[in-house]
């Protein structure tokens, strides 16, 4: 291994214990390899020792640095944000503080006002503190007009601009293909929705759908051919593809994977033109050195990602030359060594996707065969329409060229996800993250090692202990509450400590499909886990659309509902697929209860003589309050006033909550104020879809929860929320942030 892939590594590896180990740990660490290397006088070792704390002290650094930052931030009542994408009303936007001293990350739910990225703007809202930064929701934002830019700062904004910019024509040009196009594009996979990201990842193809490395390459060699094509010469084609690559890398805001490459191309160009060759590991090493100029680089998934990737295709050619015998050339040694390049690029990258995604894909390698060159043709093409986009005829028609190239990336993913058993859920722990590491770490070793057998055993292990951990039962010591984003209805999942799911509704159905197929069964399939219970609110269509293919494809073992009389079609087809599947059906009863896993389910209503007299089934709504230590969740289904009511006369002492699921999707004819201050909670979802012409939530509702100090979670804002209890503290993920809940509870 070159000196310099060493050195890189070892700085690396101190960015990474810094970032999550105590420094007074990375202390002991770095005394004892200079202590060894002193011993051995090995300068070399006690080089890398040296460049090993510096990493953990520069992390340290920018660990402390952020913590003093979000510090001011949280006691600040307005931010000025500089925005990385377009702001507007009940959309997400990301960008940065721009006038706080740091450059710490902000997530913004906007609330009133519109700013177009690049802008700085002066936000004002409910802040809270995220894992990536600072996460601000009910934003009001409006333009900066006081403080004037330093010249770096207007540089900056006129980048994101441009992106920006850059961004609208794709939309405008590309049409129903813009949400991949942006992808493939401008760095922007926000527009993706959440199941086809998920159909990327079960096919092992979700890297494909950011910028990395391969795009940036394939972009840079479709640059240096027309250059060619332009009469340059070998030395100016090769300057002007890599000007052109570099300038387009700064445009797309300089993502982590197409700087550590842009880096690598200028390392091998000036290699080239040096006429001074140059080990593809020292490559490496120097491309992926580039971006950790910004130590929280080093947790960038795309990053990482990007440098395990070209990793693995280094390993990969040293081992096709040991194994591909040289009788085999032509098309067929490149398949060979194409096939090879991905197994090994998906066994390494695994442990990455495993943490990120929760699951291993089993037929990456194929789907990355397959998906390869239809890649290679479209990214130039897409790169093209770009470049055309001021002259929107042409742009159309090259757009149109490449709908066949995306729609057969997408079918080659679809096909991919569909396999049985082709992704395999992993569950995202400590030890499943570390058995994969090893896996990996062994497997490349052995592509690179002449006697690779002690290697191979090693991973192989590592890799089945990661496949069957989740199957252990062991309890992950947490519950968590999971409100999916299924539109204009409810779906909940809540999963055990044990790993086991009660699901509460199924969401809606149309024509063709229904939400559990589309959402809830991914879902929970993903994530591993037998379904322990399925809880029915009410029979209405968008409650119960779901549920028999939630009784079909999960087989819950028990089925509890509230037996409204008349119900709905769908209710009772899944009352039937119950019965044949031998799925056990019970009908909910005032003060029954059940323990799932140290998870305690009571059930508060409906009352058998209460319902008799009710025309419509949402009077009638199962009421369950879940409790995992002292932490409690009230779900009421679509419950109205009426049935508010006799839950404050019956059952008054059972109702504070410290969380509740909002009764008919925040209807005015939901959630009075004497049932509300009953409850008192801290938190307050609501499941909704996005412009639906319910006018759901109503703002008195909202008003209402906001002036009693709940904290508002709405699907049709944040899409699917994630909320995660010990029995003590609570915290909430949401929009791909994570805060901790500030809330005294109820059980404490």
């Amino acid at each position: 291994v070159p000196l310099v892939c060493a050195a890189v590594l070892a700085l690396a590896a101190g960015l990474l214990a810094g970032f999550s180990a105590p420094l007074a740990w990375m202390i002991g660490v770095g005394g004892a390899a200079l202590g060894i290397a002193a011993h051995r006088r090995d300068s070399r070792l006690a080089a890398l020792a040296l460049l090993l704390a510096s990493g953990a002290l520069a992390a340290h650094v920018a660990r402390r640095r952020d913590a003093a930052c979000i510090e001011r931030a949280m006691v600040a009542s307005a931010w000025s944000v500089r925005l990385h994408e377009d702001a507007a009303p009940g959309r997400a936007a990301r960008g940065t503080l721009a006038r706080h001293q740091c450059a710490l990350p902000v997530t913004l739910i906007v609330a009133a006002g519109r700013i177009r990225a690049g802008d700085v703007s002066i936000v004002r809202g409910d802040a809270s503190r995220s894992v990536r930064g600072l996460f601000i929701r009910d934003a009001t934002v409006a333009i900066d007009g006081v403080h004037p830019s330093a010249p770096g700062d207007r540089i900056a904004g006129t980048l994101l601009r441009v992106r920006a910019a850059a961004g609208r024509r794709v939309t405008r040009i590309f049409g129903a293909d813009a949400p991949i196009a942006r992808a493939l594009l401008v760095a922007d996979a926000s527009t993706i929705p959440p199941e086809i990201r998920d159909r990327y990842a079960d096919a092992g193809l979700v890297h494909m759908l950011s910028i990395s490395g391969l795009h940036v390459a394939i972009i840079a060699a479709a640059m240096q051919l027309l250059f060619q094509l332009l009469r340059l010469g070998p030395r100016a084609a090769l300057v002007g593809a890599l000007v052109s690559t570099i300038a387009y890398v700064a445009v797309i805001g300089a993502p982590a994977p197409a700087l550590r490459s842009s880096a690598m191309l200028a390392v091998t160009a000036v290699s080239r033109l040096a006429q001074r060759p140059t080990s593809p590991w020292a490559a490496l090493a120097l491309g992926a050195l580039v971006p950790l100029g910004d130590p929280r680089m080093i947790l960038d998934l795309g990053y990482q990602l990007s440098v395990a990737g070209m990793a693995a295709l280094v390993g990969s050619g040293i081992l096709a030359r040991r194994l591909i015998p040289g009788r085999i050339d032509g098309w067929r040694r490149s398949i060979l060594r194409d096939l090879l390049a991905s197994v090994v690029a998906s066994a390494l990258t695994a442990p990455l996707v495993a943490w990120a995604f929760g699951r291993v894909s089993l037929v990456a390698p194929l789907s990355n065969l397959a998906a390869g060159p239809l890649l290679v043709l479209a990214q130039p093409m897409l790169f093209l329409a770009l470049l055309l986009s001021p002259f929107e005829p042409f742009a159309r028609f090259v757009a149109d060229a490449t709908h066949p190239l995306l729609w057969g990336f997408d079918r080659i993913a679809a096909a991919g996800a569909a396999l049985p058993f082709g992704a395999l859920p992993v569950s995202p722990t400590l030890v499943t993250a570390v058995a994969c590491g090893i896996a990996s770490i062994t497997l490349l070793l052995a592509c690179v090692a002449h006697h690779p057998g002690r290697a191979l055993v090693t991973g192989v292990s590592a890799l089945a202990a990661a496949i069957w951990f989740p199957l252990l039962p062991i309890a992950r010591g947490e519950m968590e509450v999971h409100m999916l984003d299924v539109g204009q209805g409810d779906a909940i999942a809540i999963r055990t400590v044990r790993g086991r799911w009660v699901l509460l509704d199924a969401g809606r159905a149309w024509r063709g499909g229904d939400a559990a197929r589309s959402t809830v069964v991914p879902y929970v399939r993903r994530r591993g886990g037998d379904v322990a219970a399925f809880i029915l609110s009410h029979p209405h269509a968008d409650h119960a659309g779901g549920a028999v293919t939630v009784v079909r494809a999960l087989a819950p073992r028990v089925y509890w509902d509230a037996a409204f009389a008349g119900g709905s079609e769908v209710y009772a087809q899944s009352l039937a697929e119950a019965r044949d599947r031998g799925v056990d059906w019970r009908r909910v009863h005032p003060g029954d209860s059940v323990v799932i896993d140290a998870t305690v389910i009571r059930f508060l209503a409906p009352d058998s003589a209460w319902t008799t007299g009710l025309n419509d089934p949402i009077e009638a709504s199962t009421i369950a309050l879940v409790r995992h230590g002292g932490v409690r969740f009230l779900f009421v289904g679509d419950a109205e006033r009426a049935e508010e009511q006799w839950l404050l006369q019956h059952a008054r002492g059972h109702l504070h909550a410290d969380v509740l699921k909002v009764g008919h999707h925040g209807s005015a004819t939901s959630t009075s104020p004497a049932f509300l201050a009953a409850v008192q909670p801290a938190h307050a979802l609501v499941s909704v879809g996005r412009g639906n012409s319910y006018g759901h939530p109503s703002d008195v509702v909202l008003g209402a929860l906001r002036a009693a100090g709940a904290d508002v979670l709405r699907t049709d804002q944040l899409g699917t929320v994630v909320l995660r209890t010990d029995g003590r503290r609570l915290t909430i993920s949401a929009h791909g942030e994570t805060w901790a809940s500030s809330r005294r509870f109820v059980g404490q």
